[in-house]
């Protein structure tokens, strides 16, 4: 679940760059992923609340969320409202599985020195993503592609605005032919995330996967 794939492009940097350190520093304790008594509040309420309001694919869609990601290994496919400053009820990112149905959510906090201190969740929860990326969601023979991203720095390279990304710049990449396949392009952005579970897992909300969830024989396949 740590590597979800809505943003693989920046733990596997992030996860690089601090190979040196992790080398000299000894690893903080692992965190139980059951809620610690802080943290049972919010996730208690946020698992009812999201489970009324979103419990499927089509009421995210209708509320501004849209898919961007493949099946990962999780059995997850995420979709995101690109609202990358979440409040307790609103997250960033809902994830269902294959046929529909709510699993999990990530809420974001913009990039910052030192991990977010909200809702009762420990910070040492929050993963800071701290290289941006940019993703493309496009249309090939009639079908959507998804789970494809970019650096932010080839983006730029190729004379891409992160702000206003467009078509053209994703034909420029190669990654499509024509500018008009694109539907749906955007940055990524550093930031710190929090991966929780709403589908009830008897691992924890905060597990790295859900024995409740069986992943497709698709699962973590066709995925940049």
């Amino acid at each position: 679940m740590k590597h979800r794939l809505a943003a693989l492009a920046a733990v596997v940097a992030f996860g690089l760059a601090a190979i040196g350190a992790s080398a000299a520093t000894p690893a903080a304790p692992k965190l139980s992923p059951q809620p610690q008594a802080s943290e049972k509040a919010f996730v208690s309420a946020m698992q009812a609340d999201l489970m009324k309001r979103f419990p499927t694919a089509a009421a995210a869609e209708a509320a501004g969320y849209f898919r961007y990601t493949n099946e990962d290994n999780t059995g997850a496919i995420s979709y995101a409202n690109l609202q990358w400053t979440s409040d307790a009820t609103h997250p960033s990112q809902l994830w269902y599985d294959v046929n529909g149905n709510l699993l999990g959510a990530d809420f974001s906090q913009p990039d910052a020195p030192t991990a977010p201190k909200l809702w009762g969740i420990l910070p040492a929860r929050w993963d800071h993503f701290g290289h941006p990326h940019v993703h493309v969601v496009y249309t090939d023979n009639g079908a959507t592609v998804y789970g494809h991203a970019t650096s932010y720095k080839k983006f730029i390279a190729a004379g891409g605005n992160p702000t206003t990304p467009t078509g053209d710049t994703f034909v420029k990449l190669g990654m499509v032919k024509d500018a008009s396949q694109v539907t749906h392009a955007f940055v990524f952005p550093a930031m710190w995330d929090l991966i929780v579970w709403v589908k009830p897992n008897p691992n924890g909300a905060f597990a790295e996967k859900n024995p409740n969830v069986t992943p497709s024989a698709n699962a973590a396949k066709d995925s940049d």
